[in-house]
């Protein structure tokens, strides 16, 4: 595992369900606006869908490497954290605040980063996006456990 950023020469994949749409949309704009190709997986629109819909397809690019990562949003994060966690390579980490979002990454090396829509403002989003894009993982003892999963 590498203790470097994600590669930006692959896409991210991003997916929501209804309750974290309008997340998805700003959070889509600010990887865009800091240069990222964003491989967007739905849901398009404000009418109730089921979560597993969408984070099984971001998953799977994760998964698969065709994605350099992941961001997951959902009224509670609880359904496409569980969902995502599920592909084989996954570490889906829901976050609440940014500290928790460069702890993801630090210590966990998570790919994807879930998002409880419900539960965090806004701006506590942005941030914890541009954290987790931005954090390395540390690797050294902590490889050895994340090897582990």
């Amino acid at each position: 595992m590498s203790s470097a950023t994600f590669n930006k020469t692959l896409p991210l994949a991003i997916g929501s369900d209804h309750a974290g749409f309008d997340y998805k949309e700003a959070i889509k704009q600010q990887l865009i606006a800091d240069g990222w190709q964003v491989d967007d997986k739905g849901t398009y629109n404000l009418d109730s869908v089921d979560y597993p819909d969408f984070a099984h397809p971001v998953a799977t690019m994760v998964s698969d490497g065709s994605a350099a990562a992941g961001i997951l949003v959902c009224g509670s994060g609880n359904g496409v954290c569980m969902t995502a966690n599920k592909h084989q390579g996954v570490r889906a980490a829901l976050c609440w605040t940014d500290e928790l979002a460069a702890l993801a990454r630090q210590h966990n090396n998570a790919n994807i980063l879930c998002v409880p829509a419900r539960f965090v403002t806004p701006q506590v989003a942005h941030n914890m996006v541009a954290v987790f894009m931005a954090t390395a993982f540390e690797g050294g003892r902590h490889e050895r456990r994340v090897e582990k999963i």
